[in-house]
């Protein structure tokens, strides 16, 4: 019950959520943080069971600092991505599944990535996503005005759209808008 965006633009990536958490038809918090932001170049925006899934994106954050460590580099975004949708494959296989979907969205030196990820281990790479039980509403939305040449503050604006019109008929959404804005990677030119 809530609404997430992503949008990948030319600038970068833009993520955005409602501030809503539900219990059953109780409204358990309004100012529920749903985007995770991992480094400055990688954030999660979550749907589903909050528990769950601040135990996965803690674990994941933890497991791609080792990985990094070990291996002198940073994790790709895709490579993040599919780390966290193994993690939550691994509950679904040993059926204590992490009730949760995800979008994972960040910069790399191949540019900006907007990557879905969902307990059944599934990643898929988009343009734009939604999430939650808003999100039919939020596509609705996103559909028809993405563009991909949207910069970073366009994009933004675009999210917080999205999400509100979910707000305007989803009990699962509302309370207010986040957004969180990642830009490309700066590359230092040659002299």
């Amino acid at each position: 019950m809530t609404t997430i965006v992503g949008i990948k633009t030319r600038e970068g990536v833009v993520l955005g959520s409602d501030k809503r958490a539900s219990k059953g038809f109780f409204i358990g918090s309004k100012i529920t943080q749903k985007i995770a932001k991992i480094d400055d170049t990688l954030a999660i925006a979550i749907a589903g069971q909050l528990s769950d899934a601040e135990y996965l994106i803690k674990v994941a954050k933890a497991e791609r600092k080792l990985m990094e460590l070990r291996r002198g580099f940073p994790l790709t975004v895709r490579e993040s991505a599919r780390l966290i949708a193994n993690l939550a494959y691994s509950g679904l296989k040993n059926y204590q599944p992490y009730f949760v979907e995800l979008l994972v969205a960040g910069v790399d030196e191949e540019g900006p990535h907007v990557v879905t990820a969902d307990m059944s281990g599934a990643v898929i790479e988009e343009e734009f996503a939604s999430s939650g039980s808003g999100s039919p509403i939020a596509y609705g939305v996103l559909e028809s005005v993405y563009r991909a040449d949207l910069t970073n503050d366009e994009a933004k604006e675009v999210a917080a759209k999205a999400v509100r019109a979910a707000m305007e008929r989803d009990p699962g959404s509302g309370n207010g808008v986040d957004t969180l804005v990642i830009p490309k990677l700066v590359r230092a030119e040659a002299v």
